[in-house]
């Protein structure tokens, strides 16, 4: 993993999460310590988006959470995929037990080396190192909306 990133942030921003000083600056804790903490175990997640007729679509994914952001791998052309791109909308929900966290926001697929190769590094953290990929893509899941179980949320204490 690249010096400095850790694979999940406490965080989310207004309306831009752009990574300009003033962003940063903006940023409000949403997280608590139990949310990073079940967000840092190796946990599936179900990525949920519409198909192109309204359905949802549900699949197991692995994510990762860093600096209001929601990270998902995987090949071009994928459904999921193609699903975020024509609706520009998905969520996410990894549970384990009683502990259970949800974000929900627009989605966009990025296929530039920086952002897929980050995506990558961010998995390996967190999962494993995944398998060689020429097609990888990484979708990006900006958190408008955080739900879970109690004490996920620094508003739930």
């Amino acid at each position: 993993m690249p010096r400095g990133i850790r694979p999940f942030i406490d965080s989310v921003s207004g309306p831009d999460l752009g990574n300009t000083a003033s962003s940063l600056h903006e940023r409000r804790e949403v997280l608590t310590d139990t949310a990073r903490e079940l967000l840092s175990e190796y946990h599936l997640a179900t990525l949920s988006t519409l198909d192109r007729h309204g359905r949802i679509h549900s699949v197991p994914v692995g994510i990762t959470y860093l600096d209001g952001i929601v990270r998902v791998i995987g090949s071009r052309g994928s459904q999921k995929f193609i699903n975020a791109e024509r609706s520009g909308r998905a969520s996410v929900n990894t549970v384990d037990g009683r502990r259970w966290i949800s974000f929900e926001g627009p989605a966009r697929v990025r296929t530039d080396p920086d952002a897929v190769a980050l995506a990558v590094a961010l998995y390996a953290a967190r999962y494993r190192q995944p398998r060689p990929n020429p097609r990888r893509v990484v979708l990006e899941l900006t958190v408008e909306r955080v739900l879970g179980s109690a004490g996920m949320r620094v508003s739930d204490g």
